[in-house]
């Protein structure tokens, strides 16, 4: 192992790598400079933008074909960056990335997104207006921004018609932190987006943290795991653009784990200490915080509580132990936050909201639609709504059997429990009665911090570069100019080739096979 030191660390990349480094970087940021620049026309622009009338920067809104090609060219741009850049930070490779030279890769991609327009979703702006109700005193979780602010609100107006008269389906501690949003902004529409955006940036700062520290713990190399999960395209694209809250939920959660282990020792059946009983309420209540911003982060526990009874000795009696305890801690915390924030316990009723749209990327609603037209070619009538029910159902039956086996397999020692968290927080929102793209994040962060083996991450990899190029990056719809989508794809795609044909001579040695030692 002559490129490793003499504690089995990986040793630094050479010359050409770190030239090869370079260009990576640069490629990427230049991708993320195009995405800004596109989103002046194909972002999610509020209704009464300032953009039409501005010199130069409103050309772009008159050319949406042009301004979503441009966009698309930076799509691809930083997905061949991302994998380029897994080759530098493969588990078992002999030299790696280093952790500066990843931290400031991902500045470089992530600064030009910080002050793009919303892309990808419009799911910002029902924030902005579930934070405005909140703090006109109103409740969140009974009034729709169409009842409580009025149709005629400029944060109405730039939310979305199917949720223009439902109520709030977030947790109280993220509608109380865009309360004080509300409180700053008002009724001003951009600033209230950027504002949101910090607080998805500082989940994206929990997650840098957390991720190498866990990845060490789960004896997975740190860079790696910040590769697959910081540097992760639907990160940029899905955290950081489309401003979505599971960057701070996902954050806290990853904190709350790591923080919950700060002072587990290796070895179970010791005397668990004070201080380590600190940590583990300290860590649970960070984990139920997350699940007051969005409830999939309460999963979490589960398998924090099975690492606990492990620790204490592997027993079913300690598995009872770490239940009560993190129980406790779960409840206490939780009527604490509905009730210091004033917004009382009617999340609880409208975690369903999102289920009220039947979205054919859901495994479960589409098998309803399925079935339901069956239905109506054998003649026996229509019963697509009974159809999308059972199978919705079926489908929460099957992820709560899916959980459980996995957490029985944590506490047993077959699987580490941080594996279980992220299969079992995939199967929830994969079986669950909606999905978006972003919602492969839950599973992937932390899967990427216990899983080495090389099928896995070329499946987690394929799967990321795929959603992240195939969706449109624009939150508003295209009645009547369908042909808009295909004209800046193809367009997008002869920028793309033009580019790697300009810049053949950088990039020629990544378009090679890596041939460093330990590579396969």
């Amino acid at each position: 192992m002559a490129d490793r030191d003499g504690t089995g660390r990986a040793a630094p990349l050479d010359g050409p790598e770190r030239r090869q480094l370079d260009v990576i970087r640069r490629w990427g940021t230049v991708g993320a400079l195009l995405m800004a620049v596109g989103s002046l026309g194909a972002g999610a622009a509020p209704v009464f933008s300032p953009l039409p009338g501005t010199p130069v920067l409103g050309l772009f809104g008159r050319m949406p074909s042009v301004a979503m090609g441009l966009v698309w060219t930076g799509i691809f741009l930083i997905v061949s960056a991302w994998l380029w850049l897994g080759r530098f930070a493969r588990p078992g490779r002999q030299r790696l990335v280093s952790r500066s030279q990843m931290d400031r890769t991902l500045m470089m991609w992530i600064t030009p997104l910080v002050f793009v327009l919303p892309m990808f979703s419009r799911d910002v702006y029902s924030y902005l207006a579930q934070s405005q109700i909140a703090a006109t005193g109103q409740d969140p979780y009974e009034l729709g921004p169409a009842s409580a602010l009025g149709v005629d609100n400029i944060l109405t107006k730039n939310v979305p018609n199917i949720w223009r008269e439902t109520p709030a389906p977030y947790g109280p501690l993220f509608l109380a932190m865009g309360r004080v949003i509300a409180g700053i902004t008002g009724d001003h529409v951009l600033p209230g987006v950027f504002l949101h955006r910090l607080l998805v940036l500082l989940g994206l700062a929990m997650i840098v943290w957390a991720l190498p520290r866990l990845a060490r713990r789960f004896g997975v190399p740190p860079v790696s795991a910040l590769w697959l999960g910081a540097a992760n395209p639907l990160v940029l694209f899905h955290l950081v653009v489309g401003v979505h809250n599971e960057g701070l939920a996902i954050g806290l959660m990853l904190v709350g784990l790591e923080l919950a282990l700060r002072r587990m020792p290796l070895r179970p059946g010791t005397p668990m200490t004070r201080e380590e009983l600190a940590w583990i309420v300290v860590g649970a209540t960070t984990i139920t915080m997350a699940a007051a911003v969005k409830i999939p982060a309460a999963l979490a526990l589960g398998f924090l509580g099975v690492m606990i009874a492990r620790r204490l000795g592997g027993r079913f009696v300690d598995l009872l132990k770490s239940a009560l305890l993190l129980l406790a801690v779960s409840v206490v915390v939780m009527v604490c936050t509905c009730l210091g924030t004033g917004l009382g316990f009617g999340w609880v009723q409208t975690l369903d909201v999102a289920g009220t749209v039947k979205s054919w990327m859901s495994p479960p609603t589409a098998l309803g639609f399925l079935g339901g037209g069956l239905g109506l070619v054998l003649g026996l009538g229509n019963h697509t709504e009974a159809m999308i029910e059972l199978t919705r159902l079926l489908g929460q039956v099957t992820y709560v059997v899916i959980v459980t086996t996995l957490l029985w397999k944590a506490f047993r020692g077959r699987i580490k429990a941080v594996n279980g968290l992220g299969a079992g927080l995939g199967a929830v929102l994969v079986l669950g009665p909606v999905l978006q793209p972003w919602y492969v994040l839950w599973a992937a962060l932390p899967l990427a911090t216990g899983v080495l083996a090389k099928r896995f991450r070329l499946f987690a990899c394929g799967t990321s570069a795929f959603i992240a190029v195939i969706l449109p990056p624009t939150g508003s719809a295209f009645d009547g100019r369908a042909y808009i989508v295909p004209q800046a794809v193809i367009g997008a795609a002869l920028a793309f080739a033009l580019c790697l044909f300009a810049a053949r001579k950088q990039i020629g040695p990544l378009l090679r096979r890596d041939t460093a030692p330990g590579s396969t």
